[in-house]
């Protein structure tokens, strides 16, 4: 295990914190339990002070098949996944083309497009907390909609291996993501509501392309918070709180994080 320093605004796909030192865990350490796990940063917000953190080392970065299962270790990048089983003819994981992130994140909030997501395809997966690893198959594990309730960190998830990659989706995905804004941010802030949509209900209530600072609602979709070029931690969290309170007072909903909040 060793430590090394991360600035937040430049590895964070919001491009908002600090810098901040992170464990990183190698094969063979213990994981501890108290700090929080990162990836790749992809749907997180973090303070200028957030808590321990740690991440999963090189060690964990690797893909590989065995039988009729594909196996990822919790450190590997989805856009490695996807070109691996582009080349290989695996079928499944075609969605990950459009999704940032690595494996264990991924998975921890069963991530997806639409009807397509990490769920629909996992096998198992191998959580270590401490010193103890267990390995959980999928049904063992409750899981929904952006979201996967998992006591500890995720180092291997199995795959179903079935050949047939599909070309044709990608395009599919590529259009899900047109209406997307190019400015950095953390992906979609908030979860679908039942038989709604977060970004209907943020521009319903006015909140379309308001901005505090250099943070705004993206004005071509409104779930998203932006970075305009100097954002802080403090106008982010003003902005999320904002779009709850006035979507709870105008429609009764209280909507919830699809991001991490780290302060």
């Amino acid at each position: 295990m060793h430590t090394k320093s991360i600035d937040f605004s430049k590895y964070s796909s919001i491009k908002v914190g600090s810098i901040a030192d992170v464990m990183v865990i190698e094969k063979g350490d213990t994981i501890p339990q108290e700090p929080y796990i990162i990836g790749g940063a992809n749907n997180l917000l973090l303070s200028p002070h957030p808590p321990p953190l740690m991440m999963l080392g090189k060690d964990f970065d690797f893909i590989t098949t065995e039988g009729n299962e594909l196996i990822v270790g919790g450190a590997t990048k989805s856009g490695r996944i996807f070109s691996f089983v582009k080349k290989h003819d695996i079928a499944g994981l075609e969605f990950l083309s459009h999704l940032p992130g690595t494996l264990g994140g991924l998975v921890a909030m069963n991530a997806g497009l639409k009807s397509y997501e990490i769920f629909n395809v996992l096998n198992s997966l191998t959580i270590a907390n401490g010193e103890i690893k267990t390995s959980l198959p999928k049904d063992a594990i409750k899981h929904g909609y952006r979201f996967a309730q998992i006591n500890g960190v995720v180092i291997e998830a199995r795959f179903e291996l079935r050949r047939g990659f599909d070309v044709a989706l990608i395009e599919e995905f590529k259009a899900m993501r047109t209406n997307q804004p190019p400015q950095p941010s953390a992906g979609s802030v908030f979860k679908n509501p039942q038989g709604d949509y977060a970004g209907r209900l943020i521009e319903a209530v006015g909140l379309k392309g308001t901005r505090a600072g250099d943070m705004a609602w993206s004005d071509i979709h409104a779930n998203f918070l932006v970075n305009l070029g100097g954002g802080c931690f403090e106008d982010a969290l003003y902005l999320i709180n904002l779009a709850k309170q006035r979507i709870k007072e105008g429609f009764g909903i209280e909507l919830h994080e699809e991001i991490e909040i780290l302060q």
